[in-house]
C-alpha cells in the first residue's frame, strides 16, 4: 500500500520541522499487549468525547466511528478552532478516503508527520492505525504547547507534574507510568490547585485503588475532565500505558492553566504593589525628616537672630557658651540628618525611575532646595550671632574698661574740687593787709593755673562720657548725671574764680607788698605738682591691648616718661630750694613767718610725699607691663599653635576633597569593590576627627583667652568646619552614586561589564574630570555608542535624548543620568498596560474587578491597599461594588491621579 501522507509530506512539507520523532514512531509491538490496547482506546476514546460533546456529539467505538471521515474532521475543527473544507456526504468507500485524507492533510498542513498512517486503513478500521492518529492528535493539540524552562513538550509536561507534587509526601514523579499507580500523583495534583475538593492527609498509599477513583471522580464532577482510565486497569498493570497516562494528566494541566495565568497576573500586581508601597514609605520617611528638620531649624533661626544686649562681659561669654555646645552637640547630628535626607531623596528619586513611576515631588516647601535654603539662612544666622557675640564681648570690654576710667578721673577731680566753692566765697581779703592781699592774688593767680591745669581732665571726663553713651553703656543715666553735676560745678568755679580775681584786683591797687620768693615758688610748684598727679593718674591708668604690638608700645611710653624722671627730680629740688632760700632769708634777717606760703597750699611735705609715691607707683607700673607682656606672648603662643594645626587640616581637607574627586571619576572594580572601598575611604577619613577635636580645643583656648586676630594663617575655624562637612557630604554622596549605580544595575540586569563600559565610554569623553558631559561631549559619547546622531535625523533624535537625560536644561549630563538612559534602552520595565492586562485576567476578563476577587488572588495587605485607592466602576456592564482597576493602573505610573 502506498504510503500516501508520506509521500505528500516529502513533496508538499519538506521543510516543515518533524514534531516530537520519537512519539510519531508508532511502536506497534506495544500495541499487542491487549491491557496496554484497552487502556488507550478507553482513554482515546474519552479525550475524543471531552471535545466532540462540545458540538453535541460522541463516539462509542473508536475505530469505527472514524472510518467515514465526518466525525473525525468535525474533531479537528473542534480542537483546533479552525475550519476545515466541506466533507463529502456519500457512502461510497472513495467519500470516506477523500473525507479522511482532508483530515490527515489538515494536521500535515500543522507540521505533524505522519508515519505509515494511510486513509485506507483509517477506512478499513484499522484498530492499531486509528489509534495511532489519534496519538498524533493529542501530541500536537493536547501536548505540543506544554514547555517549563525551554523543554519539550513530554519534558515540560514531567517537569510541571514534578513541580505542583513536589510538596506531597509520598509522591515522587518520575515517568508516565508507574509513578502514577498508587493514584496519590493525581490526588495531589488536583489538591495543589484546589485544597478544597480533596482531603490529601486522609489518602492511604496502600489503597490504590480508592486514591485513582476518588481522583477520576472529583475531575469529572468538578474540574470538567470526563474520566479517562479505570482505576482497577491501572492497578492490575504492571505499567500502565503511558500515553494513556500523559492523554489524561495533560487535561488537568490545560484545565489548571488558567489558574497559572492568575497566579502570574497575582504575582506581577503583588510585585508592582510592593515597590508603589514602599515607595510611599519612603516617601513618608522623607517627609518626616524634612518637616522635623524644617522644624528645628524654624526654631532655631529665631535664637541666632536675637540680638538681647547683656550688660557685662561674663553674660556675652556665657551666651558665647550657649553658641559653642550648639556649635559642637545640636548642631552635627543634623548635618548628619540633613545628608541622610538628601541620600534618601536621590534613591527614592532612581527607585521611582527604575520602576517606571513619576518623580518624586515632596509637600510645598520640602523640596531638597528648600531644605538647603533654609540651611543657608541657618548658617547665614549663625555666622551673623558669632560675629555679632565677638563684637558684643570686645564693646562690653570697651565699656567696663571706659567706666572704670571715667569713674577714677571723676573722683580726681571731685577730691580736687572738694572745698574750691568755699575757698572762692571767702571774704578774707576784707580784713586783710596790702602784703595780705598781694599774697592772696598771687595765691589766686596760682589756683587759676591749676583750674587750666584741671580743664583737660573735665574735658577727657565729658569725652569718656560721651563715647559711654555712644556705646549704648546700660548706666549710662548715673554717668550722665555724675558728668552734668561736674560740669555744672566746673563752669560754677569759672565764674567764682573770675568774681575773686577782680575782687582782689581791685584790692591789690591799695595793698603793695608781694612777696616774690613765695611767689615764684607757688608757679613753679603748682605746675609741677600738677604734673606729678597726672603722672600719678597715668601711672593708675588701666589699660587693654589685644597683640604685643600695642603692649611694647606702651612699655616704650613708659620707658620716657621714666627718662624724664631726672629732669623732673632736679625740678623738684629747685622748688625745694626756693623754700629752703625763705627759711634762711628769714633766719638770716630774722623774720618770723607767720605760716605756710600765702599763694600756694602745695607744702614741700606735699611734693616729697607726692613724688615718693610717684616713684613707688613706677615698678608697679613696670610690673603690670610686664605681666601683659608675658600675657600676650602666650596669646602669641596660642596664634601660632592653632595656626599650625588649622594649616594642617586645611591642607588634609584640601587633599582629601581633590583625592576624592579623582575617586569618582577613576574608579576601577566590580560595584561591591568601589562601595567596599569608599566605605574603608570613608573610615579612614572619620579616624582623622580627633584631629578636628583638637583643633576644637585650640580654638576654644584662643577665644577664652578673647584673641580677635590670627596673623600666622588665614583659615578660620568656620571655614575649617564648613570645608570638613563638606568632605563627608562629598563621600557620602559618592558612596550613594555607587549604591544607586548597583540598584540600577540589579534592578535592570545591567551586567558589570556594561556598566564598566559605560563608565569608560563617560570617563573618556569628560576632559575636564567634572563628572558631567557638556552636550557636544556627550553627543560624541553616544556615536561612540553606536547611536546615529550626526545627520539631520540624528539631530532630532540628539535632542530627544538631550530632553531626557537633562530635562532642565543644564546643557551638563551626568553619569547618573547617562546610566539611567542606557538602563531604560536596553531593558524592560513594567507598564500600565502590563499591570491592567494582569488585574484583567484576575476579573476574568471583565471590564471591572470586585472586592472579593481582590481578596482570593492577592495577599491580605495588598488587596486593601488596592481597596482602598480603587475608584468605583461607572461603566454601564458594572455591578454593585465593581472597581475601576483601569484608571487605578495608569495611576501607578503617573499617567493620572490615583
Amino acid at each position: 500500500m502506498v504510503d500516501y501522507h508520506a509521500a505528500n509530506n516529502q513533496s508538499s512539507f519538506g521543510g516543515v520541522q518533524v514534531y516530537m520523532e520519537q512519539e510519531n514512531d508508532w511502536d506497534r509491538d506495544l500495541l499487542l499487549d491487549p491491557a496496554w490496547e484497552k487502556q488507550q482506546r478507553k482513554t482515546f476514546t474519552a479525550w475524543c468525547n471531552s471535545h466532540l460533546r462540545k458540538s453535541g456529539t460522541q463516539i462509542e467505538n473508536i475505530e469505527e466511528d472514524f472510518r467515514d471521515g465526518l466525525k473525525l474532521m468535525l474533531l479537528l475543527e473542534v480542537i483546533a478552532g479552525e475550519r476545515l473544507p466541506k466533507p463529502e456526504r456519500g457512502k461510497m468507500r472513495v467519500h470516506k478516503i477523500n473525507n479522511v485524507n482532508k483530515a490527515l492533510d489538515f494536521i500535515a498542513s500543522k507540521g505533524v508527520k505522519l508515519v505509515s498512517i494511510g486513509a485506507e486503513e483509517i477506512v478499513d478500521g484499522n484498530a492499531k492505525m486509528t489509534l495511532g492518529m489519534i496519538w498524533t492528535i493529542i501530541l500536537r493539540f493536547a501536548i505540543q504547547d506544554i514547555s517549563v524552562e525551554e523543554t519539550s513538550a513530554k519534558e515540560g509536561l514531567l517537569l510541571w507534574c514534578q513541580r505542583k507534587t513536589a510538596p506531597y509526601k509520598n509522591v515522587n514523579v518520575q515517568n508516565f507510568h508507574i509513578s502514577w499507580k498508587d493514584g496519590l500523583a493525581f490526588n495531589a495534583l488536583i489538591h495543589r490547585h484546589r485544597p478544597d475538593l480533596i482531603d490529601y492527609d486522609s489518602l492511604r498509599k496502600d489503597d490504590p485503588v480508592t486514591n485513582l477513583n476518588n481522583a477520576f471522580e472529583v475531575a469529572e464532577k468538578h474540574l470538567d475532565i470526563p474520566k479517562m482510565l479505570d482505576a482497577e486497569d491501572i492497578v492490575n498493570t504492571a505499567r500502565p500505558d503511558e500515553k494513556a497516562i500523559m492523554t489524561y494528566v495533560s487535561s488537568f494541566y490545560h484545565a489548571f492553566s488558567g489558574a497559572q495565568k492568575a497566579e502570574t497576573a497575582a504575582n506581577r500586581i503583588c510585585k508592582v504593589l510592593a515597590v508603589n508601597q514602599e515607595n510611599e514609605q519612603m516617601m513618608e520617611d522623607y517627609e518626616k525628616l524634612a518637616s522635623d528638620l524644617l522644624e528645628w531649624i524654624r526654631r532655631t533661626v529665631p535664637w541666632l537672630e536675637n540680638r538681647t544686649q547683656e550688660k557685662t562681659v561674663n553674660d556675652m561669654q556665657a551666651k558665647q557658651e550657649d553658641f559653642r555646645d550648639y556649635r559642637c552637640v545640636h548642631k552635627p547630628p543634623k548635618v548628619q540628618e540633613k545628608c541622610q535626607l538628601e541620600i534618601s531623596f536621590n534613591t527614592l528619586q532612581t527607585k521611582l525611575r527604575l520602576s517606571n513611576r513619576p518623580a518624586f515631588m515632596p509637600s510645598e516647601g520640602r523640596m531638597v532646595s528648600d531644605i538647603n535654603g533654609a540651611w543657608h539662612t541657618l548658617e547665614g544666622a549663625e555666622k551673623g550671632y558669632e560675629e555679632w557675640i565677638l563684637s558684643e564681648i570686645r564693646r562690653l570690654e570697651r565699656l567696663e574698661h571706659l567706666a572704670e576710667k571715667f569713674h577714677q578721673k571723676a573722683a580726681i577731680h571731685e577730691s580736687w574740687t572738694d572745698g574750691k566753692e568755699a575757698m572762692l566765697t571767702q571774704k578774707d581779703y576784707e580784713t586783710s593787709t596790702l602784703s595780705e592781699v598781694k599774697a592772696l592774688l598771687r595765691k589766686h593767680e596760682a589756683f587759676e593755673s591749676d583750674l587750666a591745669a584741671h580743664q583737660d581732665r573735665v574735658e577727657q571726663i565729658a569725652a569718656i562720657a560721651q563715647e559711654l553713651n555712644e556705646l549704648d553703656y546700660y548706666d549710662s543715666a548715673s554717668v550722665n548725671a555724675r558728668c552734668q553735676k561736674i560740669c555744672d560745678q566746673w563752669d560754677s568755679l569759672g565764674v567764682l574764680t573770675l568774681n575773686r580775681k577782680e575782687s582782689l584786683e581791685r584790692t591789690e591797687k591799695q595793698l603793695a607788698s608781694i612777696d616774690e620768693l613765695y611767689l615764684e615758688y607757688a608757679k613753679r610748684a603748682a605746675p609741677f605738682n600738677n604734673w606729678m598727679e597726672g603722672a600719678m593718674e597715668d601711672l593708675q591708668d588701666m589699660f587693654i591691648v589685644h597683640n604685643i604690638e600695642e603692649i611694647q608700645g606702651l612699655i616704650t611710653a613708659h620707658e620716657q616718661f621714666k627718662s624724664t624722671l631726672s629732669e623732673a627730680n632736679k625740678e623738684r629740688e629747685a622748688i625745694q630750694s626756693i623754700q629752703a632760700e625763705v627759711q634762711k632769708i628769714a633766719q638770716s634777717n630774722g623774720i618770723k613767718l607767720s605760716g605756710a606760703n600765702p599763694y600756694t597750699t602745695i607744702t614741700p611735705e606735699s611734693i616729697d610725699s607726692k613724688w615718693e609715691k610717684a616713684m613707688a607707683m613706677v615698678p608697679l607700673r613696670d610690673t603690670a607691663l610686664q605681666d601683659e607682656l608675658n600675657k600676650q606672648n602666650s596669646n602669641d603662643t596660642l596664634r601660632a599653635k592653632f595656626a599650625t594645626q588649622a594649616n594642617t587640616v586645611g591642607a588634609y581637607i584640601q587633599e582629601k576633597m581633590e583625592e576624592i574627586g579623582r575617586i569618582s571619576i577613576e574608579m576601577n572594580g566590580t560595584l561591591e569593590d568601589q562601595l567596599t572601598n569608599l566605605r574603608d575611604y570613608q573610615t579612614n577619613i572619620m579616624s582623622y576627627m580627633p584631629e578636628i577635636n583638637k583643633l576644637e580645643g585650640s580654638h576654644q583656648l584662643i577665644q577664652e583667652a578673647l584673641i580677635f586676630d590670627n596673623q600666622y594663617t588665614s583659615y578660620t575655624m568656620e571655614h575649617l568646619r564648613v570645608g570638613w562637612e563638606q568632605l563627608l557630604t562629598t563621600i557620602a554622596r559618592t558612596i550613594n552614586e555607587v549604591e544607586n549605580q548597583i540598584l540600577t544595575r540589579d534592578a535592570k540586569g545591567i551586567s558589570q561589564e556594561q556598566l564598566f563600559e559605560y563608565r569608560a565610554s563617560f570617563n573618556h569623553f569628560d576632559k575636564d574630570h567634572s563628572g558631567a558631559l557638556k552636550a557636544e561631549e556627550f553627543k560624541a559619547c553616544l556615536i561612540s555608542l553606536g547611536y546615529d546622531v550626526e545627520n539631520d535625523k540624528g539631530d532630532s533624535e540628539f535632542t530627544r535624548i538631550m530632553s531626557i537625560v537633562d530635562p532642565n536644561g543644564s546643557g551638563a549630563v551626568t553619569f547618573q543620568a547617562f546610566i539611567d538612559f542606557m538602563s531604560t534602552e536596553t531593558t524592560d520595565t513594567d507598564t500600565a498596560d502590563q499591570v491592567i492586562a494582569s488585574f484583567k485576567i484576575l476579573a476574568s476578563d471583565k471590564n471591572f474587578i470586585t472586592a472579593e476577587e481582590l481578596r482570593r488572588e492577592l495577599p491580605p495587605d495588598q488587596a486593601e491597599y488596592c481597596i482602598a485607592r480603587m475608584a468605583p466602576y461607572s461603566g454601564p456592564d458594572g455591578v454593585p461594588g465593581a472597581l475601576d482597576y483601569m484608571s487605578f493602573s495608569t495611576a501607578l505610573y503617573g499617567e493620572s491621579d490615583l
